[in-house]
């Protein structure tokens, strides 16, 4: 697979990804390089990644807990004051999760993106999008800003539990509903996940996403698709995630709810097709079944949308599908509708 130019810097694929790496830390003779890793990719990861990398330079390693209750203020404090403590300066540069660290330290040191999951090779590691939950609210603070370079390298994706390889795989299934028929359509085969193809489609994912961001990096419209069942679904990850009652959700299954409702509510507004909504409920609850959602929940939910980042003048803002691969942005749901679209959900 040939490298992605985003224009601002390339995504390197599996055994292109040393080679980049090691050429880019020669050329900038870097002071200290960090490697910031949380206690699975510590434990299963770096080993593999150190055993290609090579440099003179001085490595540290920072290791964070793991888990999205761990992705917080207070974790960015422990790793700022790492880099302090340990020496860190403008010609440092972190690699692996910490884009939003890395862009405000000393503000801004050099960093590369070494996605290790599924959902961070297709979704986290292009666009440029860093940021923090706020408590339990998702994403709530962070900044815009591109790495130096990303490697995408499938070796890791072995070390991942299958939960979690079906959780990145439905931001894949995202992109093939807003883009393309004959993709979701492809991806509808989940033995994919255990198939030689799936560097492939990763691949083909990454592209789909990336071409999105160069045509509108600021999110102004286009880029706004790629929020579909986000909205909704961000709600019910934030819900699950404060509710010590409840399990904490992985991103995919809250998101594989978020679609369902989301294409739900495309039926009811924009005449989206019955038969391709039941089509799409049945993926995604084949994919993960359903959760633990409670009639009780829906207006806490519902509640949790104001912190939306894609609202604007009050309104809860929508992105909404009158077709696989034809969207409609900014759309303004009634609650009632959502309600509704609830019931289906479990019906």
């Amino acid at each position: 697979m040939k490298l992605i130019d985003t224009g601002n810097y390339n995504v390197y694929f599996n055994n292109d990804c040393s080679n980049a790496l090691n050429t880019f830390v020669k050329k900038f003779k870097f002071s200290k390089i960090f490697i910031l890793v949380d206690t699975n990719t510590h434990r299963d990861c770096l080993a593999l990644f150190l055993s290609d990398f090579s440099t003179t330079a001085n490595i540290e390693i920072i290791e964070i807990e793991n888990g999205e209750e761990h992705k917080t203020i207070d974790t960015c404090v422990g790793v700022w004051n790492a880099l302090s403590e340990l020496g860190a300066d403008r010609q440092s540069f972190v690699t692996d999760l910490g884009g939003f660290i890395a862009s405000t330290f000393q503000r801004g040191i050099e960093f590369i993106n070494v996605p290790t999951s599924l959902l961070a090779m297709v979704d986290a590691s292009v666009g440029g999008k860093t940021g923090v939950d706020l408590g339990s609210l998702k994403n709530q603070v962070g900044v815009i800003n591109t790495g130096a370079m990303v490697l995408i390298d499938t070796t890791y994706l072995k070390t991942l539990p299958y939960n979690e390889l079906k959780s990145g795989y439905v931001e894949m299934l995202k992109h093939g509903l807003i883009q393309n028929e004959s993709y979701w359509s492809t991806l509808k085969d989940f033995s994919n996940l255990k198939k030689e193809k799936l560097p492939q489609l990763i691949y083909d994912s990454v592209l789909i996403k990336q071409n999105i961001v160069a045509n509108d990096p600021h999110e102004i419209d286009l880029r706004k698709t790629l929020n579909f069942g986000h909205t909704l679904g961000h709600s019910i990850e934030s819900l699950f995630l404060k509710d010590n009652t409840k399990r904490t959700l992985l991103h995919g299954e809250a998101i594989a709810v978020g679609i369902i409702l989301a294409t739900f509510i495309s039926h009811k507004l924009l005449n989206f097709p019955l038969a391709k909504l039941s089509s799409i409920k049945s993926t995604m609850i084949d994919l993960f079944g359903k959760i633990d959602l409670k009639s009780k929940d829906y207006q806490e939910i519902i509640n949790l949308l104001k912190f939306d980042k894609k609202n604007s003048h009050g309104n809860i803002n929508f992105v909404l599908l009158h077709d696989i691969g034809d969207t409609k942005i900014n759309c303004h749901v009634d609650e009632l509708l959502i309600l509704e679209a609830f019931k289906y959900y479990l019906s």
